[in-house]
């Protein structure tokens, strides 16, 4: 087959650009320059050329040609902004998810030439066809598992989709990229957000929005613990960076309109509600799926959970876990599987009414 490869400069695209090679398709290789230029200019050095030049070096020594695509504009647009304004409204947003769903499988599938009938990334999952439809399945690697990732693709972009290491594990990857003797064969794999690389999405926040001092409260007595930079600064279930002794102390909810961050030292009392939620904007992979358990990942990472699913209007559905969870925050993007990994879908974490209503109540008195 024709395929375009998106590579990164990390070990993971270039040895998926290798197999494909390796197995006799026609490939060449793509670079996404997404780079936020005037805010690195802001917010220090970028590693986006380091990136590059070992794309360029991958490329060279498999006889792949390379080319550049620019769409910082169109992520500014499409993820940029949607974060900025998810921070600002006091939601935990995943800037990862919209950039799988609206660029690298969006508008690169728009930027490229039509003759490629596959698109294939390093991404760790597995994508398979039955019965006409395409399903979505974790790695078998729990660690590296990038299915949480890829839970908001449709069917349109699933069908044109190749992940090469999906039934890999991570070691085995390694031990590719000595087999080619690759250039990144020892680079350090990436971490954070796509678009920041090594600078720190507080200072990314800062920029945009700035300080602005406010309470924190204890949530049980709504006494004033101390002061803070901005209530964007902090997502729920945080126990980490608060600066207040007689801890731990977790932040249990967020006022966006009066600036304030409630804390509490005893997050899992049964004032506490953390075991129920509600999705919205579900995106449903192979088909709407019927109430009854699931499994839920809240975060990326190979930690799942047992859960009860309904379905309710308005493409919502309620979840209750089996256990507690302590970083049930809204804007975050609840995943959910069944017993053997496939991926039903998932959507955007609406709200903790228990907590939301108490908060509420507090404020009245």
């Amino acid at each position: 087959m024709k395929v375009a490869v998106l590579v990164s400069g990390g070990v993971d695209s270039s040895v998926a650009l290798r197999l494909l090679q390796q197995q006799g398709h026609d490939v060449t290789a793509f670079y996404l320059k997404i780079w936020l230029e005037d805010e690195l200019t802001y917010l220090g050095e970028c590693p986006w050329e380091e990136d590059l030049a070992y794309a360029r070096a991958v490329c060279a020594q498999a006889g792949v040609p390379l080319e550049i695509i620019p769409l910082q504009k169109e992520y500014h647009e499409q993820v940029v902004s949607y974060t900025i304004a998810s921070v600002k409204g006091g939601r935990t947003p995943n800037p990862d998810m919209l950039c799988n769903k609206r660029i690298k499988f969006g508008m690169f599938f728009k930027a490229i030439d039509d003759s490629f009938e596959k698109i294939a990334t390093g991404h760790y999952a597995q994508v398979f066809e039955d019965e006409g439809r395409f399903c979505l399945k974790r790695a078998p690697d729990p660690i590296k598992d990038q299915s949480y990732f890829l839970s908001q693709l449709s069917q349109e972009q699933l069908k044109r989709i190749l992940f090469p290491l999906g039934h890999l594990h991570k070691s085995e990857v390694r031990d590719l990229a000595n087999q080619f003797d690759l250039c990144n064969k020892d680079r350090k794999d990436s971490q954070g957000i796509c678009f920041l690389g090594k600078l720190k999405f507080k200072d990314f926040i800062k920029h945009y929005l700035g300080e602005r001092s406010g309470d924190m409260i204890e949530f049980e007595t709504h006494t004033v613990l101390g002061e803070h930079g901005g209530a964007w600064f902090y997502t729920i279930g945080q126990r980490q960076g608060l600066g207040l002794a007689g801890g731990p102390w977790y932040v249990i909810a967020k006022d966006m309109a009066r600036n304030c961050v409630y804390l509490s030292r005893h997050y899992y009392e049964p004032d506490k509600q953390r075991d129920t939620f509600t999705i919205e904007e579900c995106n449903w992979i192979s088909q709407v799926p019927i109430n009854g358990h699931v499994q839920v990942k809240m975060r990326h990472g190979p930690q799942l959970c047992d859960a009860w699913m309904v379905l309710k209007d308005n493409n919502e559905a309620h979840i209750t876990l089996a256990q507690r969870d302590q970083g049930i925050a809204a804007g975050q993007f609840a995943v959910l599987y069944d017993d053997s990994g496939i991926c039903i879908g998932g959507g955007v974490i609406k709200q903790n009414n228990m907590v939301d209503d108490e908060l509420m109540g507090a404020r009245e008195d």
